[in-house]
């Protein structure tokens, strides 16, 4: 059982974010629900790591003294799954956009697909989507982009360890990622769309693994909520 001393000592809290949650939403939902419990004015709480509102799950959640171990968890590697759909692009790279362009597939092969996987692997220069939150002149890409603005981004390098993909069913193709700090996979589903010449976007995302810590272990931020109330200790 959670005490209050447990929170403010610091507590590393697994979470599954939901679907069209931000990470902010999360941290807030649990900050409140021991705010409340316990009666507290405030106490630190933030993520390590922010997953977009179209991907769901692993969050980790630091309270307490621990919030001073968030640097050091978003260094860690992490573990994606998700779905890219070929033959079609959108300018944010995912769901978040309409689709602007179609290309065709039928060129596709299961081995042509499994073989592109492989200039992906190892250390990679990656640009950052336009939508994404990174500040450019004081100012987040997405809110540059919704203007309607052309910013050059510049590339970064990231390390992709394992890329596999465990599903074709065109257009849909499942992947597993297994990547370094910085990663964005939804450049890498254009990117993997470029190298077949069909175009592509992300779809379906989910973050399984950060380091030594599994979605598997996580809970609801609802059911965070629900098992405070019901087994700590007032």
């Amino acid at each position: 059982m959670n005490t209050q001393e447990d929170f403010l000592n610091g507590r590393i809290l697994l979470i599954d974010k939901p679907l069209e949650w931000t990470s902010f939403q999360a941290v807030n939902a649990l900050k409140w629900a021991i705010r409340k419990k316990f009666g507290l004015r405030k106490i630190k709480i933030g993520h390590a790591g922010t997953l977009d509102p179209l991907a769901t799950g692993l969050l980790i959640i630091c309270t307490g003294k621990f919030t001073k171990k968030i640097p050091e968890l978003q260094g860690q590697i992490k573990e994606y799954t998700g779905t890219f759909t070929l033959g079609t692009t959108t300018p944010s790279y995912d769901l978040e956009t309409e689709v602007n362009e179609t290309f065709p597939t039928e060129h596709l092969t299961n081995e042509s697909i499994q073989e592109a996987t492989t200039q992906f692997l190892g250390e990679i220069d990656q640009v950052p989507p336009i939508f994404s939150a990174l500040k450019k002149d004081g100012k987040r890409l997405y809110e540059l982009a919704r203007e309607g603005k052309q910013v050059e981004i510049k590339s970064r390098k990231i390390e992709i360890l394992e890329f596999e993909i465990t599903r074709i069913n065109l257009p849909e193709v499942d992947f597993r990622v297994v990547c370094s700090k910085g990663t964005y996979i939804r450049s890498l589903a254009h990117d993997f769309g470029k190298a077949l010449a069909s175009g592509a976007h992300l779809s379906k995302l989910r973050r399984t693994k950060i380091g030594d810590f599994n979605v598997d272990n996580a809970t609801s931020p609802n059911v965070f909520k629900e098992k405070l109330e019901v087994n700590t200790p007032t």
